[in-house]
């Protein structure tokens, strides 16, 4: 999956608001500008970026267009958020765990250095 093209398509406020009406429900381009402060051919552009990003799935039932949020990829997001909140917390301890060792090795050291000076 391309992270950085869905991430970029919602980033704008609208696409983010789109994806908002969106969720969980089948609505068509009239039924989301009804509820947006931009035009109808606003809100098919933006929805195209959307779909080309994966963000989103138009199904055509007669005449009528309605689209939905593609589920698959905001699950490829949050398992490519995961991987890396897992990576953090690992370097995280492990930084954790070097800094506890040298403190500890740096506690022997003093008490080491008083008891060598009486």
């Amino acid at each position: 999956m391309a992270y950085e093209n869905a991430l970029l398509a919602v980033a704008d406020p609208t696409r983010q608001k789109i994806l908002a009406a969106l969720a969980g429900r089948r609505l068509t381009v009239g039924d989301i500008a009804a509820g947006l402060p931009v035009s109808r051919p606003a809100v098919s552009q933006h929805l195209k970026l959307l779909k080309d990003a994966g963000w989103v799935a138009e199904a055509r039932e007669g005449t009528r267009h309605y689209f939905s949020v593609n589920p698959a990829t905001a699950l490829a997001l949050r398992n490519h958020f995961e991987t890396m909140w897992q990576h953090a917390m690992r370097a995280y301890a492990e930084h954790v765990a070097r800094e506890e060792s040298r403190n500890e090795q740096s506690r022997h050291e003093h008490v080491g250095h008083r008891k060598t000076r009486r």
